[in-house]
């Protein structure tokens, strides 16, 4: 696996290194050890699935609060989603700064999202499902949330957003 950092500290773009033959092709999307010598935390604590039947659709921004943060690695198994990660840590050069990347299952790639970052994902076309492992699992106490149309942070979404829920809509700004 290719560990490609990003300009958030600790999340990267990951991709896989298929080995391909006349049978199709074989890649590891998963590997303790290989993330552990990266200094990336063991996301396998909860493997989550969000199926979104419309483009336009967005889900995010989402963080963990201690003792609940999560690591995430995420990838688009259908479809086509814009996924995000936007740094958290305080006193950071990178707070408040967001870092975004294309994911399909043709593009071979995963995005790392490392603890104290808030994560939100944009769906680019119709019948998109997103796959993403979690080192912690979920707490409805410890959620919290960034607005996903902060001014302050300035994401520039690459398609029009027609679904959010109430929730996400709620979130307070940076």
């Amino acid at each position: 696996m290719i560990f490609d950092p990003t300009p958030i500290p600790g999340a990267y773009v990951v991709t896989p290194e298929p080995l391909r033959d006349e049978r199709g092709s074989f890649a590891r999307v998963w590997c303790r050890e290989e993330f552990a010598r990266h200094g990336l935390a063991d996301v396998v604590a909860q493997i989550n699935v969000g199926v979104s039947p419309k483009a336009g659709t967005l889900r995010g921004l989402h963080y963990q609060v201690p003792p609940y943060q999560e690591a995430k690695l995420v990838c688009c198994t259908r479809g086509a989603a814009f996924d995000v990660v936007v740094g958290l840590r305080k006193g950071s050069p990178a707070y408040g700064t967001w870092h975004g990347v294309a994911l399909d299952p043709g593009a071979d790639r995963m995005l790392y999202v490392p603890e104290e970052c808030a994560h939100g994902y944009l769906t680019l076309v119709d019948d998109t499902e997103v796959r993403y492992q979690a080192s912690t699992p979920y707490s409805s106490a410890a959620s919290r949330g960034v607005r996903f149309d902060d001014p302050a942070l300035g994401i520039a979404w690459p398609r029009p957003i027609e679904v959010v829920s109430a929730r996400d809509a709620a979130w307070p700004a940076l």
